[in-house]
């Protein structure tokens, strides 16, 4: 989710010259993380389903909707002419291992991002408030798109490392400008009234803080994670897959011209 979900690799494997009780520890250790990291994708494309027929109501821009078309256009030209796919066994997995602390910063993005917001929604809908639905909807539907291309992208060996990671980067870029209508709505144009009771204080504080955490975590992903650590890793492990590829290559066409280099001679020599 948002680019770290598929950014999340196995954690190291224990060392030889570990103890075997370390060695135990750390296999407990990525077994429950595994399991529940395995439990949080089902769960968001339960969440994701729900998600794209509730956005068919009419809360979503045209042009939130026509975006991850675009998107999904954009990535399969770049997959066939800028960057193909090199090696065959290139997963996003490999391009970042991300350790517990970053495991739990993947598990904060996905509860600020998209359970917290889709509870706000819902509450907005249970509550009448269309202003609700209006400002959260948007991002809940771009945060469902990216999480569905990310899950469908990791199992294919058509797109090279470059265009998986632009995934992230596309929609959080966009969601990102979808968040700061969100901020402004919820400081700007939502006012509370004098009178109001304490649940609807609650509920008016309670959106201000979502909308404003949003922003702050995808802001903090984007600049401080994607941009200078998750893309450069992905363009340098593509490039030295194509550099050892091209590498390969000369070598057995060398190998092939002496082959027939041989080949004459020995028939000369005969």
């Amino acid at each position: 989710m948002s680019g770290a979900s598929l950014a999340v690799g196995p954690l190291p494997e224990p060392d030889e010259t570990t103890t075997t009780t370390v060695g135990q520890k750390r296999q407990r250790v990525n077994s429950v993380m595994g399991g529940a990291m395995g439990s949080l994708r089902v769960i968001e494309l339960q969440l994701v389903a729900f998600i794209m027929v509730f956005s068919a109501s009419g809360l979503v821009p045209l042009f939130d909707l026509a975006f991850p078309v675009f998107t999904t256009v954009y990535l399969f030209a770049l997959s066939r002419l800028a960057f193909p796919c090199r090696a065959t066994s290139v997963t996003l997995n490999e391009i970042f291992h991300g350790n517990r602390l970053f495991r739990a910063y993947v598990i904060l993005g996905t509860t600020v991002g998209l359970f917290l917001p889709l509870a706000y929604v819902l509450g907005g809908f249970a509550r009448g408030e269309e202003h609700s639905l209006q400002s959260a909807t948007p991002h809940l539907f771009l945060l469902s798109c990216q999480i569905l291309t990310e899950n469908v992208i990791s199992g294919l060996s058509l797109f090279s490392p470059p265009v998986r990671a632009l995934v992230p980067m596309l929609y959080t870029v966009r969601r990102i400008f979808v968040i700061l209508d969100w901020v402004h709505d919820a400081w700007f144009n939502k006012t509370l009234s004098p009178n109001a009771a304490i649940e609807d204080v609650a509920w008016f504080w309670f959106g201000r803080g979502l909308a404003a955490a949003n922003l702050a975590y995808y802001s903090i992903n984007l600049f401080v994670f994607l941009i200078p650590k998750f893309l450069p890793k992905a363009f340098d492990q593509y490039f030295r897959d194509t550099n050892e590829n091209l590498t390969k290559m000369r070598e057995d066409r060398q190998f092939d011209v002496h082959h027939q280099d041989q080949s004459h001679a020995n028939k000369k020599s005969n």
